[in-house]
């Protein structure tokens, strides 16, 4: 899938976010190695802990299909947001060199990656060394 059909998935599913509390709506279009999108939306509890990014909706939904290796996340908000700590930190157990582009309610878009993000993430490699 290209870039422009990626940051319009992820615009489109900004509009489906369920943020009544923060009114602050974010969409995921998350492209896998095998080149299946998995999209995602917030969702909001009135039990703030409870909700869920759009990030990690989109990452869970990849992982109950079978997929395990990403190449491109597009995230959508209303100022090109970067994902929040815990949406790094899950995103990094599946794809340490991540490409994320940053999309604002107008269609601008910006460019990173996780590893600018998250330049030293905790990973498996940090268990091993306390067995």
């Amino acid at each position: 899938m290209d870039e422009t059909a990626l940051i319009a998935l992820a615009l489109q599913m900004r509009e489906r976010a369920y943020a009544p509390y923060s009114g602050y709506r974010v969409g995921a279009a998350l492209l896998s190695a095998s080149g299946r999108v998995f999209t995602g939306c917030n969702v909001e509890n009135a039990v703030y802990p409870l909700g869920l990014c759009a990030e990690r909706v989109a990452v869970f939904k990849a992982i109950s299909e079978g997929e395990r290796t990403f190449i491109t996340i597009v995230v959508a908000t209303e100022n090109g947001g970067t994902p929040c700590g815990a949406c790094r930190q899950v995103l990094s157990e599946f794809a340490a060199d991540l490409r994320i582009l940053l999309v604002d309610a107008r269609g601008q878009v910006r460019e990173t990656s996780l590893r600018a993000l998250l330049p030293e993430p905790f990973g498996p490699q940090d268990l091993r060394s306390v067995r």
